[in-house]
């Protein structure tokens, strides 16, 4: 299994993956595909992406050991990727940056994009608002009150937010929208997708757009520890953030990985968004990957306490791994991600986005289960402020009391 044979021309992770668009669309994602697959081989291209991801996002990232959760845990030393200090507050301005400045190349200035934390959004207004280009972003209304920070967010750096009425008012219903509306304008728009999913070359160029949170990792945690952590473990969506870490440690067998879905309030219908313990294969929204779904088909609701996480399918990449063995999926429910957001910031002062708090809480598990001489990388995809007043409202009472 050679990780960089996938996906193949066609976009396909095994399969997984694919193009499953309407026709109107299709010239648009090819000329898209040749556009990528010229900048990545552009040296100019590439030093551009890398002087703003330095000067305008923040990159290098820390990798930062969780001295006083490791010692709560009492077992497996942490270190945490410190995505969450990017620019706009998480790992979704990589991917940001790089789609702005190929839609420029490809001379088209108008932006649209989907959002359902509202990190990608804002990370995409963000882009918009440096290049100078149209934005326009979708977004539930559901996830608008869930996120009205991140939505206040985006409109101040310039961009239109347009609610989603339909459905959920969630992700999905954000997705559909986005790609209407570059059906309809497909000449002068490009759709910067926010996660590893859909058509190709999507997945593949939003996995090689995060695969910078890997590189760094690796090349940090040697430097710290003389050695290859034990386990690495991701939240996962749409999986953006999590292949991003994994990708560059898929062919060390001896590195465990860990991707950590939305258990919700449990694995009942409707209840949650974890697509490997509930889920199977078909096609949504533009590939074939593994969906939650009904017998007869039809998408079926989710759950998730992080607008973030909340999405009926999973990246093909993530399918086609888990598929192979390589990366294993597990959940954490609404009650293991809450006390894990106020578990980190209590006793390291780092406030988590309930998105990234999923893979905390299966890490805080992992740390108690292994032994002192082994070594734990969590992903940090990013902050928590967006949610601070979301989560004071689901406890009941003023964050991190349960600690005091």
């Amino acid at each position: 299994m050679n990780r960089f044979s996938q996906p193949d021309t066609a976009g396909h992770f095994g399969q997984f993956g694919g193009i499953y668009v309407a026709e109107t669309l299709m010239t648009a994602l090819k000329e898209l595909a040749d556009a990528y697959e010229t900048a990545r081989r552009d040296p100019a291209f590439l030093a551009e992406l890398r002087h703003h991801l330095k000067e305008f996002a923040g990159r290098p990232t820390a990798l930062y050991h969780a001295g006083r959760l490791t010692e709560h845990c009492g077992g497996a030393k942490i270190y945490l990727k410190r995505e969450d200090l990017l620019h706009t507050g998480a790992h979704k301005i990589n991917n940001a940056l790089a789609q702005a400045l190929l839609a420029r190349r490809m001379g088209k200035r108008r932006i649209i994009a989907e959002t359902g934390a509202g990190q990608h959004g804002v990370a995409t207004a963000a882009a918009c608002a440096k290049f100078g280009l149209e934005c326009v972003v979708y977004m539930g209304a559901h996830d608008m009150q869930r996120q009205a920070l991140n939505v206040f967010r985006m409109r101040l750096m310039g961009a239109e937010v347009r609610a989603v009425e339909a459905g959920q008012k969630t992700l999905k219903e954000a997705i559909n929208e986005a790609m209407r509306d570059w059906v309809t304008n497909v000449r002068a728009t490009h759709y910067i997708l926010g996660t590893a999913y859909g058509s190709h070359p999507y997945p593949m160029m939003v996995r090689d757009f995060h695969r910078v949170i890997g590189q760094e990792a690796r090349e940090q945690i040697l430097a710290r520890e003389n050695r290859l952590p034990d386990e690495i473990i991701a939240c996962v969506g749409g999986g953006s953030n999590a292949i991003g870490i994994f990708f560059d440690f898929l062919e060390d067998p001896d590195v465990r990985l860990t991707g950590v879905e939305a258990g919700g309030r449990g694995i009942k219908r409707g209840e949650h968004a974890a697509r490997f313990a509930g889920g199977k294969l078909g096609v949504l929204q533009g590939c074939k990957t593994y969906l939650l779904q009904d017998p007869d088909g039809q998408i079926e609701l989710t759950h998730s306490v992080s607008a973030g996480l909340d999405y009926a399918a999973v990246g093909p990449e993530h399918a086609f791994y888990h598929e192979r063995g390589r990366i294993d999926f597990t959940y954490a429910t609404d009650d293991e991600v809450l006390e894990a957001f106020q578990l980190l910031s209590r006793l390291e002062g780092i406030i988590p986005a309930l998105e990234s708090s999923h893979a905390l809480a299966h890490g805080i598990k992992r740390a108690k289960a292994l032994p002192k001489d082994k070594l734990i990388l969590i992903n940090l995809s990013g902050r928590g402020d967006k949610d601070v007043q979301q989560v004071e409202g689901f406890l009941g009472k003023p964050a991190c009391s349960t600690f005091a």
